[in-house]
């Protein structure tokens, strides 16, 4: 055996240069875990026609309302729908000269009796399952 060969290593995958997937985690088990929360329901009502999630820190933490709120009559189908409107919103503002795979947008709470908050979003367009466009909302920190 030649150096050459002994430093060939074998991965089982000729096609790839980064041989065989060891380990993936798909969109759907993800919801299915709670990893991230389908919206695609509400987005259609918004206008959406691609799949919409959010991920489990953004719905826990901003559609969930706390209960000061929701005396006031919040609720996460309000705080939901608010949501994706200002990204809906959003998306048509944004130029439509450059591809757009992930946008920044803002949206204002109201969190207990004269105490509002404006929470900055992340939303990325990307593949799903099966290389189709989704979208999924994000905290601008997760990725």
């Amino acid at each position: 055996m030649n150096a050459d060969e002994n430093n060939k290593i074998d991965n089982g995958d000729d096609e790839s240069p980064f041989g065989p997937v060891i380990f993936s985690y798909t969109r759907e088990q993800a919801i299915a875990d709670g990893v991230l929360v389908d919206l695609t329901e509400w987005a259609k009502e918004t206008g959406f026609t691609i799949p919409v999630a959010c991920t489990s820190a953004l719905w826990h933490g901003w559609i969930t309302p706390p209960e000061k709120a929701k005396s006031m009559g919040q609720s996460e189908r309000g705080r939901g729908h608010d949501i994706l409107w200002m990204l809906f919103c959003a998306i048509r503002r944004s130029p439509g000269t450059r591809p757009l795979d992930q946008l920044h947008f803002k949206v204002l709470f109201q969190q207990s009796p004269g105490r509002t908050e404006t929470v900055r979003f992340k939303a990325i367009c990307g593949p799903g399952d099966q290389g189709e466009p989704v979208i999924t909302i994000t905290m601008p920190d997760e990725d």
